[in-house]
């Protein structure tokens, strides 16, 4: 079942980055290009090694998956809203899926799917255009009002009834 799962995930379209003005973005831009397929490889290697660490889910709970939808469907509901596949990122414990939507070159609004249909967002640096802020988080920002316009009825919010806070 596993091996299907990441399939499908597999084939979900990467995100894309805008092409950025400034010369020192260009380099930057080239650089993650030929890095991003790499990233998940020394990502896991560096967390395995103890090199660097990342343990549990990052803040920001939007809610959970409607149990009457499936994953599959709302994923294919996020790409048409201009999210893509984000290899670029931490790996959260009993994380399905991690989806960005790029505003430009600097920012991205975030968003990961969890196993036990838990969903968590933020707004953030894109990993290309601020490495070190984004990695320990800095300019993290709830921006929950625009999730919840973003993901429209497919998550329930929790505190409601269908979901006990």
């Amino acid at each position: 079942m596993r091996a299907l799962q990441e399939d499908w995930i597999r084939a979900v379209p990467r995100s894309r980055m805008a092409y950025p003005t400034a010369l020192h973005d260009r380099i930057k831009y080239v650089f993650w290009m030929f890095y991003t397929p790499l990233h998940p490889y020394l990502r896991d290697l560096s967390t395995s090694l103890r090199i660097l660490r990342h343990e549990g889910r990052q803040d920001f709970l939007l809610g959970i998956l409607d149990p009457a939808r499936s994953l599959q469907e709302f994923v294919a509901f996020l790409v048409a809203q201009g999210f893509g596949n984000h290899f670029i990122a931490w790996k959260d414990d009993d994380e399905i899926v991690s989806l960005r939507r790029t505003v430009g070159f600097k920012y991205q609004y975030h968003l990961r799917i969890f196993n036990d249909g838990e969903v968590r967002c933020h707004y953030e640096f894109t990993p290309e255009y601020r490495p070190i802020k984004h990695m320990i988080q800095e300019g993290f920002e709830d921006r929950t009002p625009e999730f919840k316009a973003i993901v429209q009825d497919w998550v329930i919010p929790p505190g409601t009834p269908e979901q006990p806070a």
